[in-house]
């Protein structure tokens, strides 16, 4: 049996007291050098439809991670592995910015361009921009994988891991994903936009030839042009609707089975790509498009855990969509400190297990046995 690699730095924190306010994600002190495990967080929202605050997300996320227990009842001691969270990079918040004024004068028009040149204009440069997004990611995330490290990505929409996919392909050659999320997100140039929140799926699954299969869950929210886009890729999409997971629940159908079902359609190697408007929205209802129905929190982790115990190498992961409240001016609101960063707990609990089952299923940290 392989051994887990272990981290080379001995830290002597105690996981048991409060984190120190200085520390790092999730109260650790691990540096970059000394983590097997690195999160990339992308502060973007340029392209969203509905709801805005993704952009605060990552920091949000970050914030909340020093009141997680850093014991799992399914993986011995992930944190002694190594996690570590790059700074969030401000010239990603201030091209996002500029971004996001733009593309804002298109969504006002509803997509509608045709004969208004400074909107057609406009449309151009969010796409320029959307590609400059895509390009700094594929080389963080690049660079990580090249150090011999985990990568991972907090979001932002979930337009945010398409440069990661890019850098994964390179790195690791055919691969399939693991998509939860309540929308299919296969939507081609979704107003205009090339690299839209609502076209990630597409541009995956149309760009990258390595991504050779892509098993959706959760998916309930979506129109005819993605209905019938991930029909005629049977041979690429599993599509497991919200619909079709509702009826195996309330049939009295063992919930494991589903769920084998749904591991059995992944190739060897898989990349998660978690929307949290996946789950039930009671978990993050301020996500950018909310939509009821949706996995529960548990039921999400227990596929997760299946895939990492199956065999299956989890190459790394993305998170996305998660957003504080916002005030009157966009920004994160203070009225009341438990109810605003609900959202955020939820995201770095779930944060915190992605890993954990990630660096089980690379042998980076070993299985409890209980």
């Amino acid at each position: 049996m392989d051994m887990p690699t272990q981290n080379k730095t001995i830290y002597t924190y105690d996981a048991n007291a409060a984190a120190d306010p200085n520390s790092g994600v999730f109260g650790l002190p691990y540096s970059y050098e000394d983590s097997q495990l690195v999160f990339l967080p992308v502060p973007w929202e340029a392209t969203t439809s509905y709801g805005g605050g993704t952009a605060h997300g990552p920091e949000a996320i970050l914030n909340a991670s020093s009141q997680i227990d850093l014991f799992d009842l399914d993986v011995l001691n992930p944190d002694r592995a190594g996690l570590h969270c790059l700074d969030i990079d401000p010239a990603i918040v201030k091209l996002n910015d500029r971004a996001k004024k733009t593309a804002q004068t298109i969504k006002d028009a509803y997509g509608v361009i045709d004969g208004h040149s400074e909107l057609i204009a406009n449309l151009k440069l969010v796409n320029e921009l959307s590609g400059e997004l895509n390009a700094w990611v594929k080389g963080k995330i690049s660079s990580i994988l090249k150090d011999g490290k985990i990568a991972a990505l907090i979001g932002g929409d979930h337009s945010t891991p398409f440069g990661a996919f890019e850098a994964v392909a390179e790195h690791f050659g055919e691969f399939g994903i693991l998509h939860i999320d309540a929308h299919s997100d296969t939507r081609k140039a979704y107003m205009g936009f090339e690299h839209s929140h609502a076209s990630i799926m597409y541009n995956a699954a149309t760009k990258i030839p390595k991504i050779k299969t892509i098993t959706q869950v959760g998916i309930r929210d979506f129109c005819d042009e993605e209905f019938s886009f991930t029909q005629s890729r049977k041979h690429q999409f599993n599509v497991f609707f919200d619909q079709m997971i509702s009826a195996h629940r309330l049939n009295g159908k063992p919930f494991n089975e589903l769920l084998t079902r749904i591991v059995d359609t992944l190739p060897q190697q898989v990349w998660v790509s978690f929307d949290i408007d996946g789950l039930d929205p009671r978990y993050c209802p301020h996500t950018g498009t909310p939509v009821p129905g949706g996995i529960d929190y548990s039921e999400a982790v227990m596929l997760l855990r299946m895939v990492a115990k199956s065999g299956r190498k989890i190459l790394g992961f993305d998170l996305n969509e998660v957003a504080p409240i916002l005030d009157e001016q966009g920004l994160p609101a203070e009225i009341n400190q438990a109810a605003d960063e609900w959202d955020a707990n939820v995201g770095m609990r779930l944060l915190y297990k992605l890993s954990a089952l990630t660096l089980a299923s690379q042998k980076k940290s070993a299985w409890r046995e209980t």
